[in-house]
């Protein structure tokens, strides 16, 4: 059939939770291979100027995955209420609205961005050194956005519908074959960073590929017309406007990390120079792995409480919340033990300079201190999306990255150096969490305690 909702209804909440979140860390840690690979191949093949080179690109990568999550956040939030409502002509709706939003906003501003990309690159803050090895790589992975974001969008739909592991396979295939054109291109044919960014977008293709293939079991179960006139029939600018209206806190939490890098390079690179921009960039790269824990379980609890919320059952609602705020800490425990223990040998594999080696190491120990306190944070955030909060959603979102850690980060680096971009890592890790244990004990219990308020609209 290609729609499972029993997982949604039996068993204990524990289990079913795990049967998401499993797979979906799986997955996140192996986009977070897929990701890194490129560093990796540019950093023992090129330099670390090509490290610095992709850290310049991440605020464009970013932005374009984050197009791609608001899209697919929004629509599974739609499609696994409207499967707990038994509405499949809901679902076979959203999922078309998906496709045309995904097709045209990911196409448009991939042109954009290509036409005005000079001016861009320098305003990322590439100095003379990291403007060349940017301009090539970005001019060449716009090419494969539209295919990740379709890829994205298809895989949480199909998560949405009861298929758990989609994502993993996807990614994995992805992953394995960026590692073998990496190796083809950059290190037997030497086509430095263009040959980095060549094997992103043809693993890309590929993952795209295989998910397009499984998409059509679904495609057949709910009859969809993707053709050109069927997008036209089924496209309602009112669902459209509510699918980007669920996934914007999501969009929010993936372009924050965007900003955060456009605002750190541009104040490492006038206080500290290019070092502290490969830094940060190999920093990045390697505290993402804490993140696989932190939005593997955060995203996987928001199918269930959706679909509960669409059921109106409240108790499973609430014993989704506090069994994904018990998991999320545990998880996110061990993977902070061994990136603490394993530091060393970790940043090794991106850097050869002993003295940049050395920095980096300490710089990275002090920005994931205390990470793992913010997985409730993250939980807040899905819970509230799940349960078509928009606002308050939005409103933690923001919090973290750009209300607490970018004014933190202005005043420690104009006082302490790169130091000071260390310390505001931490820091506003600490308020954050904080600031979200207050917030859900304050709205989210009542919101749970009467959730029929809301979920049965009268019908004019």
């Amino acid at each position: 059939m290609g729609v499972n909702d029993k997982i949604f209804t039996e068993g204990k909440i524990g289990k079913t939770l795990l049967k998401f979140a499993i797979p979906a860390m799986i997955s996140l840690l192996v986009v977070e291979l897929y990701n890194m690979v490129d560093t990796i191949y540019v950093g023992r093949y090129i330099g670390s100027n090509a490290i610095g080179a992709l850290t310049i690109a991440f605020p464009v990568q970013r932005f374009m995955t984050s197009i791609g999550m608001l899209i697919s956040v929004g629509t599974s939030t739609f499609v696994a209420k409207n499967l707990g409502e038994k509405n499949y002509n809901g679902i076979k709706k959203t999922i078309i609205n998906s496709i045309i939003m995904t097709l045209l906003s990911l196409g448009i501003l991939s042109l954009i961005i290509y036409v005005f990309h000079q001016p861009i690159i320098t305003k990322l803050g590439a100095s003379e050194n990291l403007y060349p090895f940017a301009e090539d790589y970005i001019s060449i992975i716009l090419i494969g956005t539209v295919f990740q974001g379709l890829t994205i969008v298809m895989g949480y739909i199909m998560t949405s519908l009861g298929d758990t592991r989609i994502n993993l396979y996807a990614n994995s295939l992805g992953a394995i074959a960026n590692v073998f054109i990496n190796h083809l291109f950059v290190a037997m044919l030497a086509y430095g960073v263009k040959g980095a960014a060549i094997a992103t977008i043809i693993s890309q293709f590929i993952a795209f590929l295989f998910i397009s293939y499984k998409f059509y079991k679904i495609k057949n179960t709910l009859k969809l017309d993707i053709t050109a006139s069927g997008l036209n029939k089924e496209f309602s600018r009112s669902l459209i406007k509510d699918i980007f209206t669920i996934g914007f806190s999501t969009f929010v939490i993936e372009i924050s990390d965007a900003v955060v890098s456009v605002v750190l390079n541009n104040l490492l690179l006038s206080t500290a120079g290019d070092n502290a921009i490969i830094m940060i960039g190999v920093i990045t790269k390697v505290s993402m792995f804490m993140f696989v824990t932190i939005i593997g379980v955060s995203s996987s609890m928001q199918p269930i409480v959706s679909y509960n919320y669409g059921a109106e059952n409240k108790e499973r609602m609430l014993k989704t919340l506090k069994v994904s705020i018990r998991w999320v800490t545990i998880f996110s425990l061990a993977i902070w033990s061994v990136l603490m223990l394993f530091t060393p040998s970790i940043i090794g594999f991106f850097l050869k300079e002993a003295e940049l080696l050395k920095e980096t190491i300490t710089a990275f120990r002090i920005c994931i201190s205390i990470l793992p306190v913010v997985g409730i944070y993250y939980i807040g955030i899905y819970y509230y999306q799940a349960i078509e909060e928009s606002g308050k959603s939005f409103l933690l979102s923001v919090y973290r990255q750009i209300i607490i850690f970018i004014p933190l980060a202005i005043i420690l680096i104009n006082s302490f150096g790169a130091m000071g971009a260390w310390i505001a890592y931490p820091l506003s890790d600490l308020i954050s969490a904080i600031t979200s244990i207050f917030f859900m004990k304050r709205t989210i219990t009542p919101k749970v305690k009467e959730p029929q308020r809301v979920l049965k609209p009268k019908l004019s």
